[in-house]
């Protein structure tokens, strides 16, 4: 190749304005998208947020260090999705706005509040929040702040319902924010999918075939087929504004073991991202990734799966943004 080709090809890869250089170099931020955690959003779309709290988990913490892992993996991902050909940062502005400033960290309501009136300004602000957790209690406050207007349809990719009941004295815990953002009336069940479940805790999942949710066990999930499981969730969310959370532990362990409740026997990388690129299209106004818990995985690979998940949420966010926009 020569040097007037690979001007050409760098010219190809990055945005206008920016900067190509090695992975490697400069300080990590979500996607290496510019840090923007002054409050100035002006232009931004898409919001790439960390939020560090984990005091709502009942098993393993460690999921407060999800945003700085998934931060430092996020740098590795590329400018072109290789399947579906979408090129999020230059059909979308986004840019990393920083962690959520969580004052009540031994409160659990405090945290709540605090979580969600950071979504309140954002989606204010009109921006499309992309969040790295965190444990799985701080979707509600997510959803509290982006739905107050309108419930959302949920794609819920995980080992449990987490659409648990009371756990010692709080309603506030990783294992039933769903359950609470129906109650508030923030998220429609009969939208809402959940893909993947397994494991012991069962039992604990009642209010998701209450309240009529779409559960998917990992052996159905298998038996449908991943086309199928796809067709499935784009029936359920319909043409709705649709929220998509992604926890880590509806993955394998082999794939990500650095995770506070693993449970044996779920999906692999390679579905995940199959699942994901077949919801193009959908009319996604938010998402996340949580249970990343670097200190069960030094190797990083936990988080590096993470990253690429949150990768794949954007790619789908930022086509949505670009078709709205036209």
């Amino acid at each position: 190749m020569g040097k007037d080709q690979e001007h050409d090809v760098r010219e190809e890869l990055m945005p206008a304005g920016e900067i190509y250089r090695p992975r490697y170099s400069g300080v990590a931020t979500f996607m290496r998208r510019p840090l923007r955690d002054d409050g100035n959003w002006d232009g931004v779309e898409i919001g790439l947020i960390g939020v560090p709290f984990d005091g709502g988990v009942t098993n393993c913490p460690g999921a407060r260090h999800g945003p700085r892992g998934l931060r430092e993996q996020s740098t590795l991902m590329g400018h072109t999705n290789h399947q579906t050909g979408i090129r999020p940062y230059h059909i979308a502005e986004s840019a990393d706005l920083g962690d959520v400033l969580i004052e009540g960290v031994y409160n659990l309501e405090r945290a709540m509040d605090d979580i969600e009136a950071f979504y309140r300004k954002v989606h204010a602000a009109g921006i499309r929040p992309l969040t790295a957790g965190g444990d799985h209690s701080i979707t509600l406050p997510i959803m509290k702040a982006i739905a107050a207007d309108r419930p959302v349809g949920l794609i819920h990719f995980d080992a449990h319902c987490d659409t648990g009941p009371e756990l010692f004295g709080h309603k506030h815990h990783h294992g039933g924010p769903f359950r609470v953002a129906v109650d508030d009336g923030v998220l429609d069940p009969k939208r809402t999918i959940q893909i993947g479940i397994r494991g012991p805790a069962e039992p604990l999942w009642a209010f998701s075939y209450e309240s009529g949710m779409t559960v998917i066990h990992i052996e159905e999930l298998y038996a449908m087929g991943i086309e199928a499981v796809i067709a499935k969730a784009r029936e359920v969310v319909g043409d709705g504004p649709t929220y998509i959370s992604f926890d880590v532990d509806g993955l394998d362990p082999v794939y990500a073991p650095g995770t506070g409740t693993p449970e044996v026997g779920g999906f692999t990388t390679f579905e995940a991202q199959q699942m994901l690129r077949g919801l193009r299209g959908l009319d996604i106004v938010g998402g996340d990734v949580v249970e990343v818990s670097p200190p069960f995985d030094p190797s990083g690979q936990t988080a590096l799966t993470g990253a690429q998940m949150m990768w794949e949420i954007l790619c789908l966010m930022g086509e949505n943004v670009a078709s709205k926009r036209a």
